[in-house]
């Protein structure tokens, strides 16, 4: 009991071959593109979506005593806050007034150490 006379057999006749792919095989260049933007998607927009998000909100919680960098590399302690500005000490006596957009994030650095 062999099936391989069996299928030689059906091959000889003309068997019908199998069916043509549908539309949801990866041969189709709809679902190729729909799989490329899902995988950009979860690997590149939402993270920096989320990273956005938290910048944000890290932003809009920021209050005096604060340390911070901003986007030019600026170190600083957070003195006063506005709507759209920031007021920095970068020093014991310099000031200087910021956008909110130019903050890069907190500085977490151990002063202590360095």
């Amino acid at each position: 009991m062999n099936p391989a006379p069996d299928l030689l057999l059906a091959l000889a006749q003309g068997a019908p071959a199998a069916p043509a792919p549908g539309f949801w095989s990866l041969g189709n260049p709809m679902v190729l593109m729909v799989v490329t933007f899902a995988i950009f998607y979860f690997m590149l927009i939402a993270p920096a979506r989320k990273r956005q998000k938290h910048l944000q909100k890290t932003i809009d919680g920021l209050k005096s005593g604060d340390r911070v960098i901003t986007s030019g590399g600026i170190l600083g302690t957070v003195v006063a806050v506005t709507d759209r500005r920031i007021q920095l000490r970068i020093s014991s006596d310099v000031k200087i007034d910021i956008l909110k957009s130019a903050i890069a994030g907190l500085d977490t650095e151990d002063r202590a150490n360095g």
